[in-house]
């Protein structure tokens, strides 16, 4: 599913790993990464038989404008002569114009149907103890514009042990060609049950934030690292690269043979954590563990639910209410995105797996 990528749990809010901001995961999903992150400083995962090298360097970004904080003007984020902030090759190349004008994620490692709900489990262990886990990622009938781009919303709740620690908005758009792209996120922190903010807000074309690659249309080994998303207001840089093809992995939900690896790590903050996602085509993310990092996060996919059109109706409320608090605890950045609106009330079937044991789907409730 969705990556995006969850905090450390201690009885602290969570602070995510590898980056700073909330999580986003499709079983989504999901999205990661990352010291100083020098072009020149590509740390990539050590090759073993199938997995990735960065091995080529791309084209310098095509330009789209000049980059922008502030309000946000249509195709205000530019990328000509970009850093390559996750190393060779990996210049943010946004351009507006291959976005759809209405979002339908439908990438086949990353499918974004509104009325899913996937729930991830697992724990974090570190110095202080482990600390159990359990994030559920909800797509919503949500879109919401961003830079001229007509997102899809998605509302994860992460949870340590009963407590709820995180709820979060992250908003997801599709290329013509199939890339997945994350826009930004809007995460809101709890302690003792009680909010306390939301700090790692940042939004695409806002305060210089920049979108990046959640998945590729095409990912494939031996290829160049990419961005995730960057964020410097917020110390966000994640950074993905595809570490191994057609693995097998068996998860509550079912056994998968058709598993991409994607490797993720956080140059800006190597000792925050560096994991691995696995995910399945037609389902999405299936499992993560840790790689490194003083807080080893471990999650597995335990439920897929198709939720009822009334289930998805309440979803989208309580997602709206989340959207409109953010207008008043984040004034310099959210309060300067355009409204999210709803654009379905009716929830869409999974897809089957490619292959391996079909999950088990349960019925919403």
């Amino acid at each position: 599913m969705f990556q995006l990528h969850k905090p450390p749990l201690s009885k602290a809010p969570l602070y995510r790993a590898p980056s700073a901001p909330g999580s986003a995961l499709v079983l989504l999903l999901a999205l990661a990464t990352v010291t100083s992150c020098a072009p020149q400083q590509n740390t990539a995962p050590q090759v073993t038989s199938g997995s990735a090298a960065a091995t080529a360097t791309s084209a310098a970004a095509t330009p789209t404008g000049s980059g922008a904080s502030g309000s946000a003007t249509p195709g205000s984020t530019g990328t000509a002569g970009a850093e390559e902030l996750c190393g060779p090759g990996s210049a943010i190349n946004f351009d507006i114009s291959q976005f759809q004008s209405s979002p339908n994620v439908d990438n086949k490692w990353f499918p974004l149907k509104p009325g899913m709900q996937y729930t991830t489990t697992g724990d974090v262990k570190s110095a202080e103890g482990d600390v159990k886990r359990t994030v559920v990622h909800s797509i919503t009938g949500l879109t919401k514009v961003i830079d001229g781009v007509k997102t899809q919303v998605m509302w994860d709740r992460d949870y340590a042990g009963d407590e709820l620690v995180e709820s979060e908005l992250a908003f997801f758009a599709q290329t013509n060609s199939g890339t997945v792209w994350l826009f930004g996120e809007y995460p809101e922190e709890y302690e003792n049950g009680k909010f306390t903010g939301a700090p790692s807000t940042f939004i695409h074309s806002l305060d210089e934030a920049q979108a990046g690659i959640a998945m590729q249309a095409d990912p494939q080994t031996n290829t160049p690292s990419y961005v995730q998303a960057h964020a410097a207001s917020v110390d966000f840089l994640d950074c993905g690269q595809v570490f191994k093809q057609n693995d097998h992995v068996c998860v509550a939900t079912g056994c998968y043979d058709d598993v991409l690896v994607i490797d993720e790590r956080n140059p800006l903050e190597p000792a925050v954590g560096h994991q691995r996602k696995y995910y399945s085509a037609g389902t999405g993310l299936v499992k993560v563990t840790a790689v490194g990092g003083k807080d080893q996060e471990t999650l597995e996919l335990e439920k897929i639910e198709q939720l009822t059109d009334a289930k998805l109706k309440e979803i989208n409320q309580e997602a709206l209410k989340l959207d409109k608090h953010g207008y008043q605890v984040s004034k310099n950045v959210y309060a300067k995105t355009e409204q999210a609106e709803v654009a379905t009330e009716t929830s869409a079937p999974a897809s089957s797996p490619a292959s391996g044991d079909k999950p088990t789907v349960q019925p919403g409730y």
